[in-house]
């Protein structure tokens, strides 16, 4: 999983924390996070892109969120930024080598491959099941105004 998954997701957590309608720009949240700009705001375009955020230009222009934050889960901003696709993929090494099975004892998919793939589903179901409202909730009470002070300094 790339490193710019964590920064989005934080990213995004921060934007819930601001007033409605109040954006923060990538300098601002690069600031806070101590993240290079420049990458940092190719990433959020992804999200931009999945309609988790939305992006206005001008002086004032920088980044919200699109929809409320209990309608954004965290598998939207984790599939925005890596895909859908499973991190593991089975290369059927149980063919090759001095180990390797015939064929026709290879007619069903590897069980590693199968847990795997279970495994997977489980944890897209639980990034789904979690909203960045769940994630606020979590937070203790004076993070979103704390967050808010520090983003308002942040250039």
């Amino acid at each position: 999983m790339p490193v710019s998954t964590e920064w989005l997701l934080h990213c995004a957590t921060t934007l819930a924390q601001l007033d409605p309608g109040t954006t923060a720009s990538a300098a601002q949240l690069a600031q806070y996070y101590d993240l290079p700009a420049a990458y940092l705001a190719k990433q959020l375009q992804a999200l931009v892109r999945s309609g988790a955020l939305a992006a206005t230009t001008g002086p004032r222009g920088g980044f919200r969120l699109a929809r409320p934050a209990s309608e954004i889960t965290l598998l939207d901003i984790v599939e925005a930024v890596d895909g859908a696709a499973s991190p593991y993929e089975c290369r059927e090494i149980r063919q090759q080598g001095r180990g390797a099975l015939s064929p026709e004892e290879c007619r069903n998919t590897c069980v590693l491959a199968e847990k795997m793939a279970d495994a997977h589903e489980a944890w897209r179901r639980s990034l789904a099941a979690t909203s960045l409202a769940d994630v606020l909730a979590t937070l203790p009470p004076s993070a979103p105004e704390r967050t808010r002070r520090r983003m308002a300094g942040a250039t």
